[in-house]
């Protein structure tokens, strides 16, 4: 039979009320094998997520603040199990004393996923399996997929079930490192792959991917489908609710990722494949935009017929480790983007070596500009997609200061004022979704 890897997270699995829920949803497929959690997260809006409050332990170690802190989570999940009537030993103490005897930061923060796994895979009565024995990193911290597809698929391969729990790994000398903040998405994505499962479910507390961020439109529809190319390129544009490098196990494996609401389960959600059916399918799949950057604009007469010129522009950009978001040139000139950030403290050692390498005849940068992408696979050979773009920005009173079009004809970015971000996005959802 085909398995499924399910990954839950926090707001999923923050009270014993949200356990049942998911236990339900477990349960109700029996496909649902290879079950990964998060740490409980918040309860109420004023609650604090179990994994701030870990930080804060490690911090306040060896302080008279910790013991407050720590009664504080321990409270966390010593009620989760007693509200759940279960008879576990999540071995609280021992966590306690790792903490106080200075255990790194990483091992810290890790815990409120490895708690929470002992107790689903009480509720479940799956067995439990220590990430920290089978997902590696590299000494320079980089991800060890090959070891880790190994060693976790020989785990996994004479089970049928399980319960794993997400965000962490071990260093080659056995301690404990983390992936960033989200990562159990990539947890899920990387036991999906090394168990061969035939879908990565991701429940979260939203029933899909949405079309634009519903902080600025409010009533943001959910994409039904939705290629991984196209996640990426909104993940990379802001748009947040699967953790982008999650994407990577999973596509490699040709495996489908499905974006489900643990507080409903009954809609569809977002399935994220290699290929989207194209059913119904709209010219633009979804929104999404950035804000701080610059642009460095550059000119120069006769630049295109200049050997090199674009690779001098941007040695000293490389040279001081700053990102280039975007490079759209013309005949005689050229614009550099930026995060506004990385350029603040180095501005005019960078411009003085960019004069040095090219001797532009203007080079003057801009800031306070916003990225917004409108991307789609339906936009591929769609015409009017581009007048439909710029007709409402114009409307809506929009001034666009930059364009690029990606060359898989699979996006469209424009640069506006930060001012004007919020009034852009809204105007593109209404010409394409409304």
């Amino acid at each position: 039979m085909e398995t499924i890897t399910v990954k839950f997270g926090g707001s999923s699995l923050a009270d014993a009320a949200q356990f049942r829920k998911v236990a339900e949803i477990i349960t109700a497929d029996p496909r649902r094998a290879f079950v990964v959690v998060s740490a409980p997260g918040r309860r109420f809006a004023d609650d604090t997520k179990v994994t701030d409050l870990l930080y804060q332990a490690f911090e306040h170690a060896g302080t008279p603040a910790f013991a407050g802190t720590w009664a504080q989570i321990a409270e966390r999940f010593e009620t989760i199990v007693r509200e759940l009537d279960l008879n576990v030993d999540l071995g609280l103490d021992d966590v306690k004393a790792e903490i106080e005897a200075g255990a790194n930061q990483d091992y810290c923060a890790s815990r409120g996923e490895y708690l929470n796994a002992k107790i689903m895979a009480a509720l479940l009565d799956r067995p439990f399996i220590d990430a920290a024995d089978c997902v590696f990193f590299r000494a320079d911290g980089s991800f060890d997929a090959a070891r880790t597809d190994e060693t976790l698929g020989a785990a996994l391969a004479d089970k049928t079930g399980a319960v794993v729990p997400g965000f962490y790994g071990a260093n080659p000398d056995g301690s404990v490192r983390t992936f960033s903040r989200g990562g159990s998405d990539i947890t899920g994505a990387i036991v999906a792959r090394a168990s061969g499962s035939s879908c990565y479910e991701n429940w979260t507390d939203v029933s899909g991917i949405l079309a634009a961020d519903p902080r600025i439109v409010a009533d943001a529809l959910p994409i039904r489908e939705i290629t991984y190319r196209e996640l990426r390129e909104m993940a990379y544009m802001g748009a947040s609710v699967l953790h982008e490098d999650a994407i990577y196990p999973a596509r490699t494996a040709g495996i489908p990722i499905r974006i489900r609401n643990t507080n409903a389960p009954g809609d569809p959600g977002t399935v994220i494949s290699r290929e989207a059916s194209g059913e119904h399918l709209l010219p633009v799949t979804g929104i999404a935009g950035k804000k701080d950057f610059s642009i460095i604009h550059i000119e120069k007469d006769q630049m295109n017929e200049t050997p090199g010129f674009v690779s001098k522009v941007i040695e000293p950009f490389a040279a001081r480790g700053i990102s280039i978001e975007h490079l759209p040139t013309g005949i005689d000139s050229m614009c550099v983007v930026v995060p506004t950030a990385q350029i603040r403290d180095s501005r005019t050692e960078l411009l003085c070596d960019i004069r040095d390498a090219v001797s532009p005849d203007v080079i003057l940068v801009e800031n306070d500009m916003a990225l917004v992408a409108v991307v789609g696979r339906g936009m591929v050979r769609r015409k009017g997609v581009a007048a439909r773009l710029f007709g409402a920005l114009a409307q809506a009173g929009v001034n666009v200061r930059m364009i690029d079009q990606g060359s898989g004809e699979l996006n469209i970015i424009v640069g506006v004022d930060t001012a004007d971000y919020e009034t852009a996005i809204r105007a593109l959802y209404g010409a394409f979704f409304a």
